[in-house]
Formats: structure tokens, C-alpha cells, sequence
């Protein structure tokens, strides 16, 4: 008679996760992962440089623009080594690699993963995640990855057209909407923690706050870095908020 998952008998018992978290074929996939970016990043960079001439873009035009955008890239980059610094004892460096460094999107991937742990009667980062526990929520996480790159290739044409329709219409809107859709997204998600604890509320307001005065900076001074480093800083202080009441609290 068949059973439910979580009724059935883990094959694997043990809770030595990174003994197969770190395993040297997962390390030789992150590398062909990787592999990949880096050919891509080369491919777009020289399309880059041949479209420019049909722009008159200059050749220290697009040295700026790589430069820029390198520099853009740091700010959010930070945000997501921090979380990828937090998950390396829960999933291993390569599922880390792959996963967080790929796509970025924590939430995401820990939700799918604690899912699937709870398929089968277990919770992520206590004594019942064993190294099966860990195979499969590795798996959800991967296989949900994969289905959004599928997504965007199939409906990035879809919405390019729709991009156009608007545009021709009324070329405002596609200015708001993206704004909106990201302002709306990451309120969702802070909002979603401040009923959890006043440390929660402290940390939310504190990084609002720098983030808002990192804005402000940047306009009144012209410091379009700022602008780009807001995240990273934001992130790091409102931790630095959090740790800090958490040690008064504990204090007392």
C-alpha cells in the first residue's frame, strides 16, 4: 500500500548535510553554471560594442557605460552575498552558488525548499533535516529556478510586444508601472515581517530610513553612487540595528 511522502522512510538519516552539500559534482555543475554566465556576459558585451557604432556611441562612451554598470551591480550585490553568507551552512556552498548566486531571489528559494521539507515531515535546519531532506528540497528549489527560466524565454517576446502596444499609447505608463510593481513587491515583503517582533519593526524602519537618506543624498549631492550603494547599506546598518537591540534586550 502506498504512503503518503512524509509516512515514508528517509533513505538517508543522517544530518551531516555538507558532507553532500559540498560534494565535487555539485562544485562541477556551479562551474558549468557559471561557465555559462561568463560566455553569455562576453557575447553581450561584444554586441554591445558593435551596436555602438550604429548610435554614435564612442569607444570610451562604452568603456563608461561597462563601468557604470559594474559599478551598479555592487550595491545589490552586496544584499545578496549577505544572504548567501547566511544560507551556506543550511545548503552548502554549490547549492548556494547555483541557486542564490543564479537567480538572487532568497525568498523564494528557502520557501521551496522549507516546502518540500515539510513534504516530508521536517524542518529545515533542525535534527529531522537529513541529508535526504536536503536532496529533495535541493531539487524544488533547482527545478522551480528552472521553470522561470523557461518562463521568461517563452513570454519576454509576449510582453515586448505588449511593452510596445502601451508604449504607443501612452509611453508614461511604462514608466510608472515597473516602479509601482517593484515598490509594491518589496513592500509586500517588508511588510510581511513587522508583525513577527518590535526587533523586526526596528530593523524595517532603520533600513527604510538610510535607504531614504541614501536617495536624498544622492540628489542633493550628485552622487549617483550613493544611489546604487543604498542597498547594501540599508541592509548592513538595519542588521547592525537589529544585533545591536537584540544584545540590549538581552542585557536587560
Amino acid at each position: 500500500m502506498h504512503q503518503p511522502l512524509a509516512l515514508q522512510p528517509l533513505a538517508n538519516d543522517s544530518t551531516d548535510i555538507l558532507a553532500i552539500a559540498n560534494s565535487p559534482v555539485l562544485w562541477i555543475c556551479v562551474a558549468g553554471v557559471f561557465g555559462v554566465i561568463i560566455i553569455q556576459s562576453v557575447i553581450f558585451m561584444k554586441a554591445a560594442r558593435r551596436a555602438a557604432r550604429s548610435v554614435d556611441m564612442s569607444v570610451q562612451d562604452v568603456k563608461t557605460s561597462f563601468r557604470s554598470g559594474a559599478v551598479s551591480a555592487i550595491g545589490p550585490s552586496l544584499a545578496v552575498s549577505l544572504v548567501a553568507i547566511a544560507l551556506l551552512g543550511l545548503f552548502g556552498a554549490p547549492a548556494v552558488l547555483s541557486r542564490i548566486g543564479l537567480i538572487g531571489s532568497a525568498a523564494y528559494d528557502v520557501s521551496a525548499a522549507g516546502i518540500a521539507a515539510g513534504s516530508m515531515g521536517a524542518k529545515l535546519g533542525d535534527a529531522s533535516y537529513t541529508q535526504s531532506v536536503f536532496v529533495v528540497a535541493f531539487f524544488a528549489m533547482s527545478i522551480g529556478g528552472a521553470m522561470w527560466m523557461l518562463a521568461t524565454l517563452i513570454l519576454t517576446p509576449l510582453l515586448r510586444k505588449g511593452d510596445a502596444k502601451i508604449r504607443s499609447v501612452n509611453p508614461a505608463a511604462m514608466a510608472i508601472v515597473p516602479a509601482a510593481a517593484l515598490i509594491g513587491a518589496f513592500s509586500c515583503l517588508g511588510l510581511a515581517e513587522l508583525p513577527k517582533s518590535g526587533i523586526h519593526v526596528l530593523s524595517f524602519v532603520v533600513s527604510v530610513g538610510v535607504m531614504g537618506l541614501c536617495l536624498l543624498l544622492a540628489k542633493k549631492l550628485g552622487k549617483s553612487w550613493l544611489r546604487e550603494w543604498g542597498l547594501g547599506f540599508s541592509i548592513v546598518i538595519g542588521l547592525g540595528a537589529a544585533y545591536l537591540a537584540v544584545g540590549s534586550a538581552v542585557g536587560a
